[in-house]
């Protein structure tokens, strides 16, 4: 059930469905209040004592003689600075006369079923017109002439609402965007804690907290892309909220430039929320007749926790905000080759990889960077997609037919969006990268960025990574971007569009990945930006699952993809087990412990199965069968997270399959304890009326049994060891499969190392 209600009499507008109500209306001067976002309420026509006034010292009021209403003091829909109000608005436009006052005054409103597409961006969806409805409110400057809609999605199964705005030009002069958020939130007061995930590569999207106070709480990126800094994710929870209960609200921004998420409280414990492309270095030229459309914000509430927040956001981004052929799909285990070889292959050593991957059932071989051009380094090659012979004497084609016959799929690693200057593409076209005229041009990972502002750029890329799909038998795509945007310039633009390249090159990335996932729509699309950096919601859009970070270590991922799991579904997270001593942290992990964590997410190999003994080999297939028997609970299942690796030793989480009959639980202890206390952990969404059993160990247990009393964790490090027991590690782990005993018994089958 969604619906959206108009009250004409009180001017009240009503979003709802059964669990969430978004309230709003047109204030006595035009311009739109905010009422209530939260837990759903009774409709009803007159909301107006929300709308609360009162004279205070120090305030500039709109109407002469009225020392009530002032905007200073009014929860707002969509504010602007100056007219009364003194915090950060949701909109600045520069006029020709050099003034940055505005008046978005209520025109009218529209309301439709289903969901708007917006044009060139990445969004939410709907398939049929029940899912939702979708609210347009219109605002108009009159002076200007700019027009606003606000628009407003709420579905039917998902306790979110999709903002964004679209800014037309219906006047006669040109005007400057100079800020535009896709959603501006008041809240009534500041009892909050806010949590972001930010840090850095390699340990990307940690949870971090603060309480909100008087003043800015913000992240933010100008780096050109979504950032490994911070994710453009936020939530908002109650001092008490947990895991499992108390209010949350969580803003998801569908976007991957820069962007910026902010709370600013005021002297009255107001609290502003809002969202969007981040003003710093954006000026955006409209003229008379365009328009400019915002990227799309998700808000979700929850009153059942961070988990119940964060299972909406699962739900929604993996089956309305990802597409395509692979949206439903359990996706392939793979290897990739990386990790064993660098730089330093042959044809022959990928097959003899890929050979030794096929028996032990893997099904896709990824060949990473350094087959291109002149690439033997980070200092060559990007730009020239076309096979280097000498390494590869049969071209992509003749590999990938040589892993289709092993049994197989192939996969190949691109960088589309960069260039080095030791390449032939920079030589031809040195014109072609963004680079400020008079400036130093500076590098990262000695390459540089092509202008995607510019059609032409975009258009020669795509024909070339469009010619290397139609010629070869590829099933995969990892699309890398390794270097943030610097000297942000476009010699293709005049001067007062400068502050528009940003924008205009993300959009450029988008039109590359529609086009060339429209033309090869089986092909599966997987983001990457030096591990996280571009892990948000707008890849996901293009490419149904995204590298989590570099850092491929399992202990390092714990944190990772626990903060991940905040937002982001499991079918999105790309998950490998990695050789050791591992790369990035030169740890020692168990090869099971390594398995036990990418088992949630995607699953596959960054190693050289070739160099492990006949004993490991066995454990990796018993990993691969389990995985194979187990991805579809584990990608499309119930998340939920029961202990933070941010809180102690321990980290434990649990998928559960949406008919309750089975869940995975995976328990991992980092660092070993001597003569431990006995423990367990309480277990969530299991069905309380069934039996679960355990194989292993001949036993079963109800699901209010684990939900209650718990799943019983002890190990022998409780103790001293028996001779005949294995002793425990550091970096321990262990994976529980619950079954439902179809006869009236069950348990919880621990699948050990």
């Amino acid at each position: 059930m969604r619906n959206i209600v108009f009250h004409k009499e009180t001017k009240t507008f009503h979003l709802y469905n059964d669990k969430i109500s978004y309230i709003m209306c047109v204030l006595k001067n035009g311009h739109m209040g905010h009422l209530y976002f939260g837990k759903r309420i009774h409709d009803k026509a007159d909301f107006s004592y929300l709308v609360e006034e009162c004279q205070r010292p120090m305030t500039s009021y709109i109407y002469e003689g009225d020392r009530n209403f002032s905007l200073e003091h009014i929860r707002q829909e969509y504010p602007v600075y100056g007219t009364t109000d003194y915090r950060h608005p949701a909109i600045e436009i520069l006029q020709k006369n050099g003034s940055r006052i505005s008046e978005f005054v209520y025109e009218g409103y529209e309301i439709t079923a289903g969901k708007v597409k917006l044009q060139g961006l990445p969004a939410t969806y709907t398939e049929s017109d029940e899912e939702a409805m979708t609210l347009r409110v219109y605002l108009k400057d009159a002076l200007t002439g700019v027009l606003l809609e606000l628009l407003y999605t709420v579905f039917s199964e998902y306790n979110a609402i999709a903002r964004s705005v679209c800014v037309k030009n219906t006047g006669t002069e040109t005007v400057h965007l100079l800020n535009v958020m896709s959603l501006s939130l008041d809240l009534p007061d500041q009892d909050y804690v806010w949590m972001q995930l930010s840090g850095a590569w390699a340990r990307e999207r940690y949870i971090k907290e603060r309480t909100l106070e008087q003043g800015i709480t913000a992240i933010d990126s100008r780096r050109g892309n979504s950032s490994h800094e911070h994710n453009p994710f936020m939530v908002l929870r109650r001092k008490h909220t947990n895991e499992y209960r108390g209010e949350t609200i969580g803003f998801s921004l569908i976007y991957s430039g820069n962007f910026r998420i902010q709370a600013e409280v005021d002297t009255h414990n107001v609290t502003r929320i809002t969202a969007g492309i981040n003003p710093k270095g954006f000026n955006w030229k409209l003229e008379a007749g365009e328009m400019f459309q915002t990227p799309e914000a998700v808000m979700v509430y929850s009153e059942s926790g961070l988990n119940g927040m964060s299972q909406t956001f699962h739900k929604l981004y993996r089956r309305r905000l990802a597409r395509g052929y692979w949206r439903d799909r359990c996706r392939p285990i793979l290897i990739n080759n990386w990790e064993a070889t660098y730089f330093d292959f042959t044809e022959e050593r990928l097959v003899e990889i890929a050979s030794k991957a096929k028996k032990c059932g893997v099904e896709l071989f990824v060949l990473d960077d350094g087959w291109f051009g002149a690439r033997r380094n980070d200092r060559a090659g990007l730009g020239d997609w076309i096979a280097n012979m000498e390494l590869l004497p049969n071209g992509i084609s003749g590999l990938a037919n040589r892993i289709e016959e092993l049994g197989m799929k192939f996969g190949l690693w691109i960088e589309p969006e960069m260039v080095n200057k030791d390449s032939d593409l920079y030589r031809k076209h040195p014109d072609w990268i963004l680079q400020t005229p008079g400036r130093r041009v500076s590098h990262g990972r000695y390459q540089y960025v092509l202008d995607f502002s510019r059609k032409e750029i975009v258009d020669y890329i795509y024909g070339m990574i469009a010619k290397l799909l139609s010629e070869s038998n590829i099933s995969y795509i990892k699309w890398d971007m390794n270097r943030s945007i610097t000297e942000c310039y476009s010699i293709a633009y005049p001067a007062d569009q400068q502050g528009e390249i940003f924008h205009r090159y993300i959009l450029g990335v988008y039109d590359l990945y529609e086009r060339l996932t429209s033309a090869f729509p089986e092909v599966l699309f997987e983001s990457c930006a030096s591990g996280g950096g571009r892990f948000d919601p707008g890849m996901l859009y293009y490419a149904p699952q995204g590298w989590v970070s570099d850092d491929s270590d399992a202990v390092e991922r714990l944190k990772i993809q626990y903060g991940t799991s905040m937002c982001y579904p499991l079918s999105s997270m790309g998950s490998h087990v990695s050789v050791i001593p591992n790369h990035q942290v030169f740890r020692n992990t168990p090869l099971h412990t390594r398995a036990n964590v990418a088992y949630f997410g995607t699953f596959g190999y960054e190693l050289d199965l070739n160099k492990l003994s006949d004993a490991e080999i066995e454990e990796v297939k018993a990993q691969i069968r389990f995985m194979k028997e187990y991805r579809e609970l584990l990608q499309f299942g119930t998340f939920y997270r029961l202990k933070s690796p941010f809180d102690g030793n321990e980290t434990v989480w649990m998928v559960v399959s949406e008919d309750k009959s089975k869940a995975l639980v995976g328990y991992y202890r980092v660092l070993n304890g001597v003569n431990l206390p006995y423990s367990c952990v309480k277990l969530q969404g299991l069905d309380p009326d069934k039996l679960y059993e355990n194989e292993l160990a001949n036993t079963e247990h109800y699901g209010d049994e684990l939900m209650n009393l718990g799943l019983i964790t002890t190990d022998v490090s409780a103790g001293e060891v028996p001779q005949s027991a294995e002793p425990c590690t550091d970096f321990e782990s262990r994976i529980y499969l619950l079954k439902e005993k179809q006869s009236g018994c069950i348990g919880a089958e621990t699948v050990s190392k």
